[in-house]
């Protein structure tokens, strides 16, 4: 495995050289001598770039003139789209009493949503109107690179995060979620420190990276600079006595860091994946993982999900959410509690219903009602400061469990952020270290201990 291994940084190492140092670099070039005209914008992007200095309330005019008594289509990863879209046309009614629309909201499984968009894209008009997508890494090289799904920047969006549409630089997030160490609280096992997770016979229940690409994400981003410096500084608070089974790791990647061009933290990165990877008993979803941890019979294990999913834990004799902890919420927990990613929102290049795309986009970017779909649960945090604060206000997160259920008394983004140091996910940086640091953990993944 080592001169798999070796053989594979080698090639990947010299591909990002030929291809500019990771691929997100352009050549400077004199705009003044440049023969190349300027690309023509599609009636989409005329479309958006109107759309992006009006408000919610002369988008849903336009929406009302150009969807009434049509049909809808969304797709997205998150189901919740068909929740959202019934209050969206409830809104227009407030409106225009008479307006109708039919609505079809899909969600692909096993990834293959870049599949249907990609496909959907290369008609003249195409089906979907929209989409709701995460895995900001497939995003950004399949999706948006190529085209085939457009930004738009609501202007109350805007105004809110004091920016403009122009100057905003990145996707449009609806949301980030947050993926968070839990361990059942039946036995007398603790964790207070991110390296205990891959501590000598630790087993975490976790989806497999291979079938929820944003897990891998998370692996990258551990890589960056901020967040190798998280794991640096958990490792100098370890016990000497926990060291041990980190140091032999940390010797084996060290090299590994070098050749990938990691900073000087870098080795403790590559040492926390790689005891992860080979480490983690992997899961078909995040529901199974839940559902197996709030168990009285699943004393001392832990997994790595999202936290909405207790909210569906029904209790009885054997199973309660008392029986988890949230190993962050913990008070001299150190390290990251786990990592955060977005769903994003775009309108298709050829969205059939571009108005109503827009209008749809803004009303759940930009209201409580609009966003609630999402914001009734814990673990789910909206990208609009003011949506934040009234979604918090409307269904009270931080009390939410009370003293019976203190796992539920979601502490919010702000403190996860920060306190709870979530490793939060950058497209751009995932996709510049997808082929170095993902080529190293595919091989990895591939002799993973059975």
């Amino acid at each position: 495995m080592k001169k798999v291994l070796s053989l594979v940084l080698a090639m990947a190492m010299v591909l990002t050289l030929l291809s500019g140092c990771g691929g997100n670099t352009k050549p400077s070039q004199d705009p003044a001598a440049s023969t190349e005209a300027p690309a023509a914008q599609s009636e989409i992007d005329k479309i958006i770039a109107e759309a992006q200095t009006m408000s919610l309330e002369d988008l849903a005019k336009k929406a009302i003139a150009e969807s009434n008594g049509k049909t809808f289509y969304g797709v997205g990863n998150s189901s919740r789209g068909k929740s959202a879209l019934p209050l969206f046309i409830a809104y227009l009614q407030t409106i225009d009493p008479n307006y109708k629309m039919e609505f079809e909201w899909q969600q692909p499984k096993n990834n293959k949503i870049f599949d249907q968009l990609q496909a959907d894209s290369l008609k003249s008009t195409g089906t979907f109107a929209m989409t709701l997508i995460q895995d900001g890494n497939q995003i950004e090289s399949k999706m948006v690179k190529t085209g085939i799904l457009k930004t738009f920047i609501p202007k109350d969006w805007a105004d809110a995060n004091k920016t403009t549409a122009e100057a905003y630089k990145g996707y449009l997030p609806l949301q980030t979620l947050n993926k968070i160490f839990e361990y059942n609280n039946t036995g007398s096992k603790t964790y207070t420190n991110c390296w205990d997770f891959v501590a000598e016979g630790e087993h975490g229940l976790f989806m497999d990276i291979d079938s929820e690409i944003v897990g891998k994400n998370f692996l990258y981003m551990l890589t960056k600079p901020e967040y190798a410096k998280t794991l640096k500084e958990a490792y100098d608070a370890l016990d000497a006595s926990k060291k041990g089974y980190v140091d032999t790791a940390i010797a084996a990647v060290e090299k590994d860091a070098k050749d990938l061009g990691l900073d000087e933290n870098g080795k403790y990165a590559l040492a926390w994946i790689k005891l992860w990877v080979e480490s983690y008993n992997a899961q078909p979803d995040d529901g199974p993982i839940c559902n197996t941890l709030v168990s009285k019979s699943a004393t001392d294990q832990f997994g790595l999900l999202v936290y909405s999913k207790l909210r569906s834990v029904e209790e009885s004799d054997q199973v309660s959410k008392k029986n988890v902890t949230v190993a962050a919420y913990q008070d001299g927990y150190t390290g990251f509690g786990g990592y955060g990613y977005c769903h994003y929102l775009f309108v298709t290049k050829n969205s059939p219903l571009p108005w109503t795309a827009c209008a749809f986009i803004a009303y759940m970017t930009c209201t409580v009602d609009g966003f609630s779909a999402w914001g009734k649960d814990i673990g789910g945090y909206s990208s609009n400061p003011t949506v934040a604060k009234g979604t918090e206000e409307k269904f009270n997160h931080s009390t939410s469990g009370g003293t019976d259920f203190p796992v539920l008394n979601d502490k919010g983004f702000d403190w996860w952020k920060n306190n709870g140091k979530l490793v939060l996910e950058d497209p751009e940086y995932c996709a510049s270290v997808a082929f170095t640091v993902g080529s190293w953990i595919e091989m990895l993944s591939k002799y993973k201990p059975q």
